[in-house]
């Protein structure tokens, strides 16, 4: 029931127009199905629903997110991934091979693929944070989604000024990546880090500049003073 209920108070919400201007976002024939609900709505929808399913056990409230995800909306998979969230005390290692299910099976843009990274990948990375060497075999994955997570998982940790070595074996082992989905994905969270680490992130852009795909390179060096974003793009 409570399935069915979101349903209908998503469908009580769909604004046309802006169903309309998100296909913009979603470029290279990436698959997005939607409903047309802003984000903000949607967020409320999850919290308040969530509220009657919180005495379930984990292993239901997982069912549950399934069957949302199964959808292939991409509310219904953002509201998968905020429930997730709400389970960040009850997370366990047994967990991960359910969250990379997730992963595998139902991520296929770049939203649905930021949604579980950082709502549940990246809390569940502060927590274990023995599954970064998984984040890390990820990079090599086929999946662009895969690989982008493996960058996009570790902003979280970043924002907590954890990881950082991680964080630069990650951007090396992502670098050359050919694909724009995951340029962006390691460009983001060299960007993020860079705000709690400038110069050690300074001076990890310089280092690679000359290698770094430029929309990688340009997202890196965003929040970083006028004279640093120079020295970056200039090209030896």
């Amino acid at each position: 029931m409570i399935i069915k209920e979101i349903r209908a108070e998503l469908k009580k919400h769909i604004d046309l127009e802006y169903k309309e201007s998100v296909k913009r976002f979603f470029k290279e024939n990436q698959e997005i199905s939607h409903y047309g609900v802003r984000t903000a709505v949607v967020r409320k929808i999850a919290k308040n629903s969530f509220k009657k399913i919180k005495d379930k056990s984990k292993e239901e409230i997982f069912r549950l997110c399934v069957e949302l995800l199964q959808s292939g909306l991409a509310e219904e998979r953002g509201i998968a991934s905020i429930w997730a969230s709400f389970l960040i005390d009850q997370y366990s290692p047994d967990d991960f091979p359910f969250f990379e299910s997730w992963l595998k099976k139902y991520v296929k843009n770049w939203g649905a693929c930021d949604a579980l990274s950082c709502f549940v990948l990246g809390p569940f990375i502060l927590k274990f944070p023995e599954y970064i060497a998984e984040l890390k075999k990820w990079t090599e994955s086929k999946n662009r989604w895969e690989r982008r997570a493996a960058a996009v998982s570790m902003i979280l940790p970043a924002k907590k000024r954890e990881f950082l070595a991680d964080v630069f074996v990650i951007s090396n082992l992502l670098l050359l990546d050919e694909d724009d989905m995951v340029q962006k994905g390691y460009g983001w969270l060299l960007k993020v880090a860079s705000n709690e680490f400038p110069d050690e992130v300074f001076q990890y852009v310089l280092k690679n500049k000359d290698k770094m795909p430029r929309t990688a390179l340009r997202y890196a060096i965003e929040k970083m003073p006028t004279d640093w974003k120079k020295k970056a793009m200039a090209r030896n």
